[in-house]
C-alpha cells in the first residue's frame, strides 16, 4: 500500500474508515505445494516470493503485505492488499492449480473498537539502532537476537501503534535468521534478517492506529514477508 503522511493513501472504492480516510482491503491466501521445487526455493529465498506477489497485480510495482504460515505441517502465503490479486499463475507455480481464496478485510476491520479485545499473530523483524557511543552517525540497523529484547520490541511497538500487550498475555512463537541473495542486475547481494513470529492477545487502545498497523504493517523488511499482523475477535476488554 502506498503511504501519504505515514498512512495508507485512500483507494477509489472506499468501504471503512481508516485515520479518517476510507479503504478497501482483501486478505488472500495461497496454500503452498511444499514439494515443488519452486517452493522449496522462495521457502529459502523470501526475494521470490516478494517478486511473485508484486506479479500477481496489475500496474506499477508497490509493496504488499505478505507473510508465511504454518500450521499442522501445512504451509500458506497470506497477502494483504487494496486490489483484488490475481493468483492464478502464484497457485500454479507455488501451490495447487486454483486452490486459493481471497476475502474483504473491511468487515473485520469495521468490528474493531477501544478496548476490544483481540488474538493475533505477526510475523515480524525486530531490529534496534546502534551508534556505538557516536551520536552524530547514522546508528547500524541490528536484530533483536534473545527473546527478552523480542518481546520488549513488541511492547514498545504497540504503544505507537494503537494497541496494549502484557509480557503474559503473548509468546514467541519462531525466531530464527533468513539469509538469501538478492539479486540487482548482473550482481547480487546477502541478506540477513531474524524473523520473528509473536502469538497472543491484544487489547485496542486507538482503533484508527491499530488499523493503520494492521493494513500498513509492523516494523522493517516488509518486501520479505515481515510486518503482517492478523487478529480473531476473542471478546470484549
Amino acid at each position: 500500500m502506498k503511504r501519504r503522511n505515514g498512512f495508507c493513501r485512500r483507494a477509489e472504492n472506499m468501504t471503512l474508515w481508516l485515520n479518517c480516510e476510507v479503504v478497501i482491503v482483501y486478505l488472500s491466501r495461497v496454500m503452498l505445494d511444499q514439494n515443488k521445487r519452486d517452493t522449496i526455493k522462495a521457502l529459502a529465498s523470501p526475494s521470490i516470493f516478494h517478486g511473485a506477489v508484486e506479479a500477481s497485480f496489475k500496474g506499477a510495482r508497490d509493496r504488499r503485505l505478505w507473510r508465511i504460515d504454518t500450521l499442522r505441517g501445512k504451509s500458506c502465503v497470506l497477502i494483504l492488499s487494496e486490489e483484488v490479486p490475481e493468483l492464478d499463475g502464484f497457485a500454479a507455480q507455488f501451490g495447487y492449480d486454483g486452490e486459493y481464496e481471497t476475502k474483504e478485510y473491511g468487515k473485520l476491520l469495521e468490528r474493531i473498537e477501544e478496548g476490544s479485545v483481540w488474538q493475533f499473530r505477526l510475523t515480524a523483524n525486530p531490529t534496534y539502532s546502534s551508534t556505538n557511543g557516536d551520536i552524530k552517525r547514522r546508528g547500524k540497523v541490528k536484530a533483536h537476537r534473545t527473546e527478552t529484547h523480542q518481546r520488549e520490541w513488541l511492547i514498545k511497538k504497540a504503544e505507537h501503534n494503537g494497541f496494549f500487550v502484557n509480557d503474559d498475555d503473548f509468546s514467541v512463537s519462531e525466531s530464527k535468521f533468513l539469509k538469501f541473495r538478492k539479486r540487482n542486475g548482473d550482481t547480487s547481494s546477502l541478506i540477513s534478517i531474524i524473523s520473528v513470529t509473536y502469538e497472543g492477545v491484544l487489547r485496542v487502545t486507538d482503533k484508527e492506529k491499530f488499523k493503520n498497523a494492521l493494513c500498513c504493517g509492523i516494523g522493517r523488511e516488509k518486501a520479505y514477508g515481515m510486518g503482517l499482523m492478523t487478529v480473531m475477535r476473542i471478546g470484549n476488554g
